[in-house]
């Protein structure tokens, strides 16, 4: 084997790793609120959002070639591999420190504040106008949509169902916690998998192994299969933290979250083809929901905490990464 293809094998096994690590990060996304509500129990929970997240993998490409072509500008050779793998190491260092920390940040944001991070420090371009249209704008705008949607559906719900007897009413929401739940994990996969395939893509690209920026289909099922593999490996610190320490969720709150939330990283992935934060967009959605009880209920220091985490990520990430790029620099002049 030579060195560049064991570079380009190098890529492929440490992309595959960070979408690991964003499948136990990001599992509290689909299965907090069915957990804390007790609408499915923390394993069969994590099976639904694994099985789910292998599905929405398949399902689109769009996202994937925003990320893999319009974040930076695509590098050549080892060069260029040494930026995606410094890329992908600084996010899973981001990763790795707010799960131990009980955070819910985005696993998205980390990537793309490691290839923008990467990309500076090797003194490659990236593509600004990317970076605001489709990342900065949605990164802002999706909790906004996230915020207003579980605040309108859980409103619609206690209207519906004011005549409704209580203990009814929450059995049959616990029931389609079910649904929504599977469909937050389906938009999960939808989302999150394609940002790791760009990134895979980039790496192809970059080695001279394709022209273009379609996704094979061996980079969809191996990536499909790494991020199932990493929901079902669970992330109980951030499920605390998004399913108690927000707001107390109750199961119409609950599926008005995931509802809302689904809708949105449905519309942003099929529509608008722009990776948005399922982290960001769930969070909003329950704050939403939450918000219909009254403003106080929701722990708004616990959201604070949160925001300041979400707006550190990418500079934090691409530190990070811009550090192991020049620590590669270092080691082997690439």
């Amino acid at each position: 084997m030579d060195a560049d293809l064991a570079a380009l094998v190098a890529v492929v096994v440490i992309a595959l790793a960070f979408d690991f690590t964003n499948g136990f990060h990001d599992a509290a996304n689909a299965i907090a609120t069915s957990v804390s509500t007790r609408a499915l129990t923390p394993r069969a929970a994590l099976a639904l959002a694994a099985s789910m997240n292998f599905i929405g993998a398949a399902l689109g490409t769009g996202v994937a070639k925003t990320v893999g072509a319009g974040i930076i500008a695509t590098p050549t050779g080892s060069h260029g591999l040494s930026v995606v793998f410094a890329a992908l190491v600084g996010a899973i260092c981001w990763n790795i420190l707010t799960w131990r920390l009980g955070l819910p940040t985005s696993s998205s944001h980390a990537l793309i504040g490691g290839l923008v991070g990467a990309a500076l420090a090797a003194a490659s371009g990236v593509h600004w106008d990317g970076v605001v249209n489709k990342i900065i704008l949605p990164m802002i705008l999706s909790p906004l949509l996230g915020i207003t949607l579980g605040y309108l559906i859980h409103t619609a719900i206690l209207w519906i169902f004011r005549r409704a007897t209580p203990s009814k009413t929450m059995r049959g929401f616990r029931i389609a916690q079910s649904v929504s739940a599977a469909g937050m994990g389906l938009g999960h996969g939808l989302q999150d998998a394609q940002k790791t395939m760009g990134v895979i893509v980039l790496a192809l690209v970059t080695a001279g192994h394709q022209d273009t920026f379609d996704v094979p289909w061996w980079v969809i099922g191996a990536v499909a299969a790494a991020l199932a593999a990493g929901t079902y490996a669970g992330g109980w610190r951030i499920i605390r933290t998004l399913g108690r320490r927000i707001v107390h969720l109750d199961p119409p709150r609950g599926f008005a979250a995931e509802s809302a939330a689904a809708s949105v990283l449905y519309a942003t992935a099929f529509i608008w083809h722009a990776p948005v934060s399922t982290t960001h967009t769930i969070t909003s959605a329950i704050l939403g929901a939450g918000a219909t009880r009254r403003l106080s209920a929701v722990r708004w220091g616990v959201a604070r905490n949160i925001g300041v985490a979400w707006v550190l990520t990418m500079p934090g990430a691409g530190l990070a990464a811009a550090g192991a790029y020049a620590l590669i620099h270092l080691v082997l002049g690439t």
